[in-house]
C-alpha cells in the first residue's frame, strides 16, 4: 500500500474520537507540546487520563528515582518514566476499564537553550496496548536530534514527533517502513531520528536492525548502531568523552582478513598513549554506498551481513556516510577524545585522489583539514598490488604528485599510519570471491572465513539467492 501523508490535527483528532484508547502523558522539559497537541484538537477527555511534567529535578527524582549518571535526558530516565506511568494506570484503571487499551507516552527533553551552547535533543517512548486482554504491553522508544535554532520551534517539533509516534504505533504497527517513514511527517528538515527500537508481542517478528537501516535510508538520520546482541542503542548512551575506532568495510561475508583488521587495528588503536584501553570501543560500520546494489538494498543480505557481525561480538554502525567527513561531524557530539577511523589502502587512495582532482584551485589544505585534526588518525590497512607479489601499504603508496608534500607530512606527523603486525598471508583473500562461491555452492570458501561463521552461513543460508534459502535453513 502507498504510504499517504496524514496532517498532525488529524491524527490527534484520530486519536482522540477512538474511545478504545486511553492514556498518560508524562514530558520532561521543551513544555507539554505533546499533549498539547491532542489538548487543542478537541475530543481530548476520551484520550487523556493524566498529563504531567516533573520539570523541576527534585520533583522528578522523588516521582522516578534518582539516575546514577546525574543525567534527566537520558534513556534509563524514559523507561523509569514509562514504568512509573504505566503501573499506575493499570492500577487504578484496569477494573474500570476492561475494554480500553491503555498507553503511556513519555519524553525526556533538553531544548537549545538562551544562549544557543548546546543542541536540542531527548527521549520518547510509548507503552501500549493493541489488544484490551493483552497482558503484556509493546513498547517504542526513540532519540530525536531538533534542528531548529529557537527554543519555541523545537517545542513545536517535539509535538509534533510525539503525536506521530503515537499515531504511528496504533496505526502503523502492521508496517515497519510506513512507521519509520511516518515520524517525519510535516517535520521535514526539522528533526533526526537517530536510533529507534520497538520491542513487544506484536513486534516478536520485528528485526530492530532492519528498523535501524530504514532510518538511514529513509533520510531520518545518517547514523544508527545497534549492539552485538541485535538491539538498537545510542551512541550518548556508552561514548560520550570515550575512545572510538570504526571500521568500514562491506562484510559480505566478514573474511579471516576482516577479523585480522578488527585485532590488528584495535590492539594498535589501545597501544596509543592518549587511549585509555578501559573507555575505548570499537564498530564496524556499513554505508549504504556498501548496500547498495543498481539502487536498491537487499534486506536479507544486509541481516547476513548483521548476523555475522553480531556473530563477532561487534557492535555496528549503518550511515549515510560515504564521505567520512559527515561521521565525523556526527560524532563531534559525542566528544570523543580520540577517533581512528581504518581502511584498506585502496580506499585510501580514492579519497586522496578525489580531494586532489576536487581542489586544485587552491582549497586542498583545506578538504583534507576538514579530515585530520589532532584527534583523529587515520589507520591503513595493506592489500596486495595487482601482481599478487607485492604488498602495497601507507609507507608504499604512490600518489598524485601535487600531492607528494603534504601526504608525506601526514605520515610524519602520524596522522596517517600503516596497521602493524598484519597477516600478509591472508592478503589473498577477496571477499568477492568468498561471497560468489558462497551464492552458487561452491566448496572451498570455508577456509577463507572465521571457523565461528562457517555453520551460521550454512544453517541459515546467508547469501544465498531467494530459490536455495528454503534448501539451506
Amino acid at each position: 500500500m502507498e504510504y499517504q501523508l496524514i496532517q498532525t490535527e488529524q491524527k490527534a483528532l484520530e486519536i482522540n474520537l477512538d474511545e478504545k484508547i486511553y492514556g498518560t502523558f508524562s514530558e520532561i522539559g521543551a513544555g507539554q507540546e505533546v499533549a498539547n497537541n491532542f489538548f487543542h484538537v478537541g475530543a481530548s477527555s476520551g484520550t487523556i487520563a493524566k498529563t504531567m511534567s516533573a520539570y523541576d529535578k527534585t520533583y522528578s527524582d522523588a516521582i522516578y528515582g534518582e539516575e546514577e549518571s546525574g543525567r534527566y535526558v537520558c534513556e534509563s530516565r524514559l523507561y523509569k518514566m514509562l514504568d512509573h506511568e504505566y503501573a499506575l494506570m493499570e492500577e487504578r484503571l484496569a477494573a474500570e476499564r476492561p475494554n480500553t487499551r491503555f498507553f503511556v507516552f513519555a519524553d525526556t527533553v533538553s531544548a537549545i537553550n538562551y544562549h544557543k551552547t548546546n543542541k536540542g535533543h531527548g527521549w520518547m517512548g510509548v507503552r501500549f496496548q493493541l489488544d484490551p486482554n493483552q497482558k503484556e504491553p509493546n513498547q517504542v522508544v526513540i532519540h530525536t536530534k531538533m534542528l531548529d535554532n529557537n527554543t519555541r520551534l523545537q517545542q513545536e517539533a517535539i509535538g509534533v514527533l510525539g503525536v506521530n509516534l503515537v499515531y504511528a504505533c496504533f496505526h502503523h504497527y502492521k508496517n515497519p517502513q510506513h512507521f519509520v517513514r511516518s515520524l517525519l511527517d510535516a517535520l521535514d528538515g526539522r528533526v533526526e531520528v537517530d536510533m529507534l527500537q520497538l520491542t513487544g508481542p506484536d513486534f516478536k517478528q520485528i528485526d530492530n536492525r532492519l528498523m535501524g537501516l530504514y532510518l538511514v535510508k529513509e533520510g531520518l538520520t545518517d547514523v544508527t548502531i545497534f549492539d552485538e546482541n541485535s538491539n538498537s542503542i545510542h551512541a550518548s548512551e556508552f561514548l560520550y568523552k570515550k575512545h572510538l575506532m570504526v571500521v568500514r568495510g562491506h562484510y559480505q561475508p566478514p573474511t579471516l582478513v576482516s577479523l585480522d583488521v578488527f585485532e590488528k587495528s584495535f590492539e594498535q588503536f589501545k597501544n596509543e598513549g592518549k587511549v585509555d584501553n578501559d573507555r575505548a570501543y570499537m564498530l564496524a560500520e556499513l554505508t549504504l554506498e556498501n548496500l547498495e546494489q543498481n539502487g536498491e538494498i537487499d534486506e536479507f543480505d544486509f541481516t547476513s551481513r548483521a548476523d555475522l557481525l553480531c556473530a563477532m561480538g561487534k557492535r555496528v554502525m549503518v550511515t549515510n556516510c560515504s564521505n567520512h567527513q559527515n561521521l565525523i561531524n556526527y560524532l563531534s557530539d559525542y566528544k570523543i577524545q580520540n577517533l581512528g577511523l581504518v581502511i584498506g589502502v585502496r580506499e585510501l587512495y580514492e579519497i586522496i585522489e578525489s580531494k586532489y582532482q576536487n581542489n586544485k584551485d587552491g582549497r586542498l589544505l583545506v578538504a583534507f583539514g576538514e579530515l585530520f585534526t589532532k584527534n583523529i588518525k587515520i589507520y591503513v590497512y595493506p592489500a596486495l598490488e595487482d601482481n599478487q607479489e607485492t604488498i602495497m601499504t601507507a609507507y608504499t603508496l604512490r600518489v598524485p604528485e601535487g600531492i607528494t608534500f603534504l601526504y608525506k607530512h601526514l605520515l610524519e606527523s602520524n596522522q596517517i599510519v600503516g596497521i602493524e603486525k598484519y597477516n600478509a598471508e591472508l592478503l589473498s583473500i577477496y571477499p568477492d570471491n568468498v561471497h560468489d562461491a558462497i551464492c552458487e555452492g561452491r566448496e572451498g570458501w570455508e577456509v577463507m572465513v572465521p571457523e565461528e561463521l562457517t555453520e551460521l552461513i550454512r544453517s541459515k543460508g546467508l547469501f544465498c539467492p531467494i530459490d536455495k534459502r528454503k534448501e539451506s535453513v
